[in-house]
């Protein structure tokens, strides 16, 4: 009878893992993805479990098709399996969390005036009925939000409103004939992707806000830091008598190596105290329950300076001025890291940070390692660490009950763009949730990715995996697309991709790498191409490429070659050295690494990718540069370009290389995407999104499939 039992819990232990791998329930005649499929899609984001865990709530993302936008409403599930409910009508509601008695949920709310967006606000829905009421209405907004342990107050982020500067340099007092829409610019760092340029008058302070039992009028929030800094990440402390906030409070900090400070105040914004001084990024920190130790992941600044330093995690046994141990500097994995696709939510996030167990022995975290995120139960003492989950796939964000009884999870598969999953802390039992997509999924036919490993040139050995099409003939010749990761220090692996699958419903196998420079292999793997970038990692790609011909199924005379950002320089860098590939497109990418270094949002200052500045070593910056080479490209090129990027601006990426190739009359066209940042293929506009995909797949069925299009000839 023993012996069955086990059988059959081995049985159910199977069938779990099954359900997270495969596609949605079996639907009789199937058919391929489509790239129109994005607008059915619907994403889950920023999971939060209730106080007494019964219940989670979540963001709920769509699209809406007719006004090309993003749209979001807070949602909530029943941790015991119940139907999910919708709790606000959007259209831009998120980041719900719960009052400490459960009985509330405050939120962000930007709601609409004339039909255009107005400031965020904090919003508070009581979950005994009624509607949402607004808590806050700043002129500047609010966010990043946290209630007090005693639910009485909420603490918050907003900035104060820059004094207006008349033409006679007049602030404020005399009313202004007119306000100058002239740049003054004076630091390195002056414009971001996404929100363009900086105000450096604008900063991000503290706020606080009183909870009323009614809200008849509105109650007035106070402000308690202000100053030429920003702060972020605030928290209360256990017993919510003070504020926890992190700052770094140099004027230019791009002369230094990263270092964050945590510092505290009392309530009215007084007796400051800087509580700790971490040499390095620090992120995603969390008290012990007993208001004694601080738990955070980070990356320790190095000398010297490295081109990729793997986060670790990091405890302080005394919060006042508190000295951090590194807890996992012998295991060699990236702690909170994750795993990129194309489909993480447009709106939302949150990942999770650290959470305590309730005797406060043990910590529970992500952690990316050879293209999976699992969560991972690391002692607080000795670091030793055990897995809590395991599985092909991403935990894309996890939430817990503040006695780490039970969490929920948003878990993403090559075939899942996410669902939530319970897991019980102590057995590791997931159990599913919503299936958000299931209606869609169960009409496609998808594929799961063939996993291989490989040894490239000097016997260093490379994960990818192969997408091969729905109905795959082995005896048969297909055509080939490369992918090529981003960052460079990124990662692919099991999480779900639409433009992967979708190419291979095109009829493509698709081969996607993780060459050296990728994260989850270890601090060694991810920073050997400092220095050699690009360089040894196309070598890898090349290996990767020869590895999938051996199997006998690619025709050698239709393969392709993309990739975005990194990618994009790796494909620009490829074309240039190798003649294999019958068709490329490169995307926001980089052909000249010098007008890089002058142009992009953030700087290289530090001696990360280059050893010195395009003056000092200019050999350097030419022999790394794509462009460099392009008398050898015979390849038909596509860029694909954002005209809103300064993560890599389309001056000093693919303008270059299509004008170069115009000159050489190599096939070569230029699709610019108006308004669209360096994140276009995952957060851009919706109809852009699919655009983008019509075209990278239109130019490699022309050359690759032989296709007739006159889409892209010149008239």
């Amino acid at each position: 009878m023993r012996y069955s039992f086990r059988l059959l819990s081995s049985s159910l232990l199977f069938l779990l893992v099954v359900a997270l791998c495969l596609p949605p329930a079996f639907a009789t005649e199937q058919r391929g993805i489509t790239e129109m499929d994005l607008f059915k899609f619907t994403w889950l984001a920023d999971p939060q479990i209730s106080p007494d865990g019964s219940q989670v709530a979540y963001i709920r993302v769509w699209i809406n098709q007719k006004a090309d936008r993003y749209d979001s409403a807070l949602w909530s599930v029943p941790t015991n399996g119940g139907t999910p409910r919708q709790l606000t009508a959007g259209p831009r509601d998120t980041n719900p969390r719960w009052s400490p008695d459960g009985k509330t949920l405050a939120f962000i709310r930007s709601a609409e005036k004339e039909g255009k967006p107005q400031p965020p606000q904090i919003y508070l829905l009581a979950l005994d009925g009624g509607e949402a009421q607004p808590l806050t209405e700043l002129s500047r907004g609010a966010a990043g939000f946290e209630w007090s342990p005693d639910g009485k107050t909420i603490a918050f982020l907003s900035s104060e409103e820059p004094k207006k500067i008349t033409e006679s340099g007049e602030p404020n007092g005399k009313p202004p004939e007119r306000v100058s829409d002239v740049r003054v610019i004076n630091k390195a760092t002056y414009r971001s992707n996404g929100p363009g340029y900086l105000n450096p008058k604008i900063h991000s302070h503290i706020w606080t806000v009183s909870v009323p039992t009614t809200l008849a009028t509105l109650p007035k929030p106070k402000q308690l830091t202000q100053g030429n800094w920003d702060e972020g990440s605030v928290k209360w402390s256990p017993d919510g008598k003070r504020l926890f906030f992190l700052a770094r409070r140099v004027t230019e900090a791009y002369y230094e190596q990263p270092r964050t400070d945590l510092y505290s105040i009392d309530l009215n914004g007084g007796d400051e105290k800087k509580m700790l001084t971490f040499e390095g990024g620090m992120r995603g920190y969390g008290f012990s329950n007993d208001g004694k130790r601080i738990a955070f992941g980070g990356s320790l600044a190095q000398t010297p300076v490295l081109s990729y330093k793997q986060p670790d995690l990091f405890v302080a046994d005394n919060i006042t001025g508190a000295t951090a141990k590194n807890l996992t500097d012998k295991y060699d994995f990236d702690i909170g890291g994750g795993i990129g696709g194309d489909q993480a939510a447009p709106r939302g996030g949150s990942p999770g940070g650290v959470v305590w167990s309730k005797d406060d022995r043990s910590l529970i975290i992500n952690v990316a390692e050879n293209g999976r995120a699992n969560l991972k139960r690391i002692d607080a003492s000795t670091g030793k660490v055990e897995p809590l989950t395991t599985g092909d796939h991403t935990v894309q964000a996890y939430t817990a009950t503040p006695d780490a009884a039970k969490m929920v999870l948003l878990v993403s598969t090559s075939v899942n763009i996410g669902d939530l999953f319970l897991l019980d802390s102590a057995s590791g039992k997931l159990t599913q949730l919503t299936k958000a997509n299931d209606e869609l999924f169960s009409q496609l036919n998808l594929t799961h990715p063939e996993e291989i490993w490989y040894t490239s040139f000097d016997g260093k050995r490379v994960q990818g995996w192969i997408q091969k099409p729905p109905n795959f003939d082995p005896n048969k010749k297909y055509p080939f697309i490369l992918e090529i990761h981003g960052g460079p220090h990124s990662a692919y692996g099991f999480i779900f991709t639409h433009e992967f699958q979708w190419m291979a419903a095109k009829g493509y196998v698709v081969l996607y790498t993780n060459p050296r420079g990728s994260t989850s292999y270890g601090q060694d793997f991810g920073n050997i191409i400092q220095y050699n970038y690009p360089g040894d990692d196309y070598k890898d790609l090349m290996a990767g490429v020869d590895e999938v011909l051996k199997r006998g199924y690619i025709d050698e005379k239709k393969m392709g070659v993309t990739g975005g950002s990194g990618g994009g320089v790796l494909t620009n860098w490829t074309v240039g050295k190798t003649q294999r590939f019958a068709a490329a497109v490169s995307q926001r990418s980089i052909s000249d690494w010098a007008g890089f270094w002058y142009t992009a949002d953030f700087t290289l200052f530090q001696p990360t990718w280059f050893k010195a500045a395009p003056w000092e070593d200019p050999e350097d910056f030419v022999k790394r540069s794509p462009i460099t080479y392009i008398k050898n490209v015979t390849t038909p090129m596509m860029f694909i370009e954002g005209e809103a990027d300064w993560r890599t601006p389309p001056n000093e990426g693919g303008e270059q290389m299509f004008r170069a190739l115009k000159y050489r009359k190599i096939p070569t066209v230029m699709v610019r995407f108006p308004n669209e940042s360096h994140e276009l293929s995952r957060s851009g506009a919706p109809w852009h999104r699919v655009e983008r995909l019509q075209h990278i797949v239109n130019w490699f069925d022309i050359y690759l499939q032989g296709k007739s299009s006159k889409m892209y000839d010149v008239e």
